[in-house]
């Protein structure tokens, strides 16, 4: 979209409380899940090409609304020599299929430890045939992101709210002048869901709608404003999470318990971010012990797990990584879109060449291509 003014505003008390044509456009923008066709041709072309790898796996990625035939053009293109594969897909609380397995990643709650966790789930495609309770649980948990973008929206807007908000402003050092600039335009997004949302497509009505909203006002102010704006948004939205209602996710006991009903696999991403579930001795097939945002403990984990493993009674706990690509984040313009998120790919983990972390796999006698094989069969 071309911009509709040629220079930005200088300060943030030029904003116009009216919704203007640029609003409506950007709206419309952030919203939508079209493609262009140069924006196709610009997907299937990977920044970089591993052309020695032959084993991919990709068991923690997310591919948004980006279609499924340009994402595998894309891993074709990414690994030219890839003669095997286990790539499964999983959505946030959406079941999505590739290659004849399907996954998700699902939010849950573990009472014991009184903490919102994500499993990722991963079947062979025919064994969620008839998976009818599995897809009631998801689609009553969907709505959650629905319903925290309303609180979150409500939160900035809602003078009763406005405890949360000193909260945010005392930890980013927001002033009055800002939280009105905020409000202003939150209200505008409020009033575009309001009159929009039957039309809006459920997986673009989550807390990102508003950030990317205030992403796309570089346009229109210097971008030390916008910066600011969005320290304060990230810090409201953290508290809302921290008081965001549990009613929306299932135990995780309840989840487990149904998957292995169904013959499913699943694995626990991001152990470093719910530490509390590697002590729960719950019914999983394996750790993720390293992707993008959880590094810091990846030979600890590794080591951990392959103790475990030596007294263990049947299956060993199974040790994974994962690049948490998020597909949609490649479509954003430079200086718009998070670079650390956007630039993970699909089966891209450079931990496993990693000397120090492949001194640990080793020991614990474990490869790329050894899990590919060893989870496919535990699926099949």
């Amino acid at each position: 979209m071309e911009k509709i003014i040629e220079n930005k505003q200088k300060n943030i008390d030029q904003v116009d409380e009216q919704i203007t044509e640029w609003d409506i456009q950007a709206f419309h923008r952030i919203t939508s899940i079209n493609l262009s066709q140069q924006q196709k041709e610009d997907l299937v072309q990977p920044v970089s090409v591993y052309p020695t790898q032959q084993s991919v796996l990709a068991l923690h990625w997310h591919p948004e609304f980006i279609p499924m035939d340009i994402i595998v053009s894309r891993i074709k293109a990414t690994f030219p020599d890839m003669k095997e594969r286990l790539i499964i897909p999983t959505q946030h609380n959406v079941l999505v299929t590739l290659d004849g397995y399907t996954g998700v990643e699902v939010d849950c709650f573990s009472k014991a430890f009184n903490q919102k966790v994500q499993l990722l789930l991963h079947f062979k495609e025919e064994k969620i045939a008839k998976a009818d309770s599995l897809k009631s649980i998801l689609a009553h948990t969907f709505k959650y992101r629905t319903s925290q973008l309303v609180e979150f929206i409500d939160t900035i807007l809602n003078p009763k709210y406005e405890s949360r908000l000193q909260e945010a402003a005392n930890k980013v050092g927001a002033n009055n002048d800002l939280i009105a600039f905020i409000r202003i335009h939150t209200n505008k997004v409020k009033t575009f869901l309001d009159q929009n949302e039957s039309t809006i497509p459920p997986e673009m009505i989550r807390n990102k709608l508003l950030t990317n909203y205030f992403e796309a006002l570089n346009d229109l102010y210097e971008s030390h404003y916008i910066d600011q704006a969005a320290r304060f948004i990230r810090a409201v939205k953290m508290i809302v999470k921290s008081y965001f209602s549990t009613d929306y996710f299932y135990r995780t006991h309840e989840i487990i318990e149904e998957v292995r009903s169904l013959g499913g696999g699943i694995i626990i991403p991001h152990p470093e971010q719910f530490w509390p579930i590697l002590l729960a001795d719950y019914d999983v097939d394996g750790y993720e012990v390293w992707n993008p945002q959880s590094q810091r403990y990846t030979r600890f984990l590794i080591d951990v797990v392959a103790r475990q493993n030596k007294s263990r009674k049947g299956k060993p706990i199974l040790i994974t990584m994962g690049d948490d690509c998020h597909m949609g984040q490649k479509l954003k313009g430079h200086g718009k879109q998070n670079s650390e998120k956007a630039s993970r790919e699909v089966g891209v983990q450079p931990a496993w060449e990693d000397t120090e972390i492949q001194h640990s796999l080793d020991m614990a006698k474990v490869n790329r291509q050894s899990l590919i094989e060893e989870y496919k069969n535990r699926l099949n």
